[in-house]
């Protein structure tokens, strides 16, 4: 069965007040583009055309007025409201009618990935048809994050935020999940803060003995946006690829073009709209080459 995309885009967003009273997060720029362009890029890459992006009430209008029903893109996006994070477990529930037993790639919709290599390790991961698989990467401060021990691919422990972190991989915000993700997150008690932990769901693998690890090296980067200063460090990222390179990170006009799932036509037509900017000129220089 193919597997379906999911970004959890919800959430209040109170480590970055006030720049998000009023508007959601995964909504501000990152550089030249809006946050929530990353993460989709990457369900993207890995060859995902059916998504749900689950958001807020109050934000999901705005979202929908920047994506569409993603058909510009070649996709087909389903919109999900979140009343209330409880809990990054609580996406598989709310997405289960959308999921209808496929299997799943859940990212959140501040994480941002970069890699050469990304399309290869998601496509391995893909392959997995039965348990999960975390993508794992090396920290400086693992203590701050999800830590995950493994041996080769296969997990041996997951614990949050350990005062004795057992390895300095952190377990990053993508999830690849089988299509029994939704009936496992049902029986996901809330932990001592409230919430439905996503580390609880995946030691549910964990204890059968079907979860697994890709480990993103030294060629990958994987940037957190949870503060005001590492945002601006994300978009003075992209902006140092781009300006380097001049070519585009998290772009996904240009990936549904290049994947065949939008023609010249579409492109042109979403570089028309974009002309006033690098962004469009970039598009439009795709077609010329």
């Amino acid at each position: 069965m193919q597997r379906k995309g999911i970004i959890l885009a919800g959430g209040s967003g109170t480590r970055l007040y006030p720049i998000t009273m009023a508007v959601s997060k995964q909504l501000l720029p990152l550089y030249d583009k809006p946050m929530i362009y990353y993460p989709l890029s990457v369900l993207m890459l890995s060859g995902i055309r059916e998504i749900a992006i689950i958001t807020t009430p109050q934000d999901q209008e705005q979202f929908q007025r920047l994506l569409g029903d993603g058909s510009q893109f070649g996709l087909a996006l389903t919109w999900i409201v979140q009343d209330s994070p409880d809990g990054l477990a609580q996406a598989y529930t709310l997405a289960e009618d959308f999921l209808a037993g496929a299997p799943s790639a859940m990212i959140l919709g501040d994480n941002i990935f970069f890699g050469h290599g990304l399309p290869g390790l998601l496509a391995s991961a893909d392959k997995k048809q039965k348990g999960g698989t975390v993508f794992a990467y090396r920290v400086a401060d693992p203590e701050r994050y999800g830590v995950v021990a493994f041996e080769g691919k296969k997990v041996r422990h997951i614990i949050e935020k350990p005062e004795v972190p057992p390895s300095r991989y952190a377990v990053t915000g993508l999830y690849f999940l089988d299509g029994d993700a939704p009936a496992r997150a049902r029986e996901v008690q809330p932990s001592p803060r409230g919430e439905l932990e996503i580390t609880s769901l995946l030691e549910m693998y964990l204890e059968d003995e079907l979860l697994d690890v890709e480990t993103m090296g030294r060629g990958f980067a994987w940037l957190d946006t949870g503060t005001h200063g590492s945002l601006l460090d994300a978009g003075n990222f992209v902006r140092t690829l781009t300006e380097r390179q001049g070519m585009q990170s998290g772009s996904p006009d240009e990936i549904s073009w290049s994947q065949g799932w939008i023609d010249d036509d579409a492109l042109a037509a979403r570089a028309e709209l974009f002309k006033k900017t690098a962004y469009g000129q970039y598009l439009k220089s795709l077609l010329e080459e």
